[in-house]
């Protein structure tokens, strides 16, 4: 499960199929290296982007996956 304090590396790294879902919530900077350290839910606040409809649409990624 996908939570805000996960990376957006982190994440990709479970399944690169999951930029676009960054990509449509503003994240465009996936190779970045604050994608490597800093936590969604700080990446969220940087871009004014809902963390925690991210991590929704996210997790819906990952059970649909299952």
């Amino acid at each position: 499960m996908i939570t805000t304090k996960n990376t957006i590396g982190e994440v990709l790294r479970m399944s690169r199929e999951t930029a676009p879902i960054f990509m449509a919530f503003g994240m465009h900077c996936l190779g970045c290296p604050h994608a490597t350290a800093e936590s969604i839910a700080d990446a969220c606040a940087a871009h004014g982007t809902d963390a925690e409809a991210l991590v929704a649409k996210l997790n819906e990624f990952f059970e649909s996956k299952k």
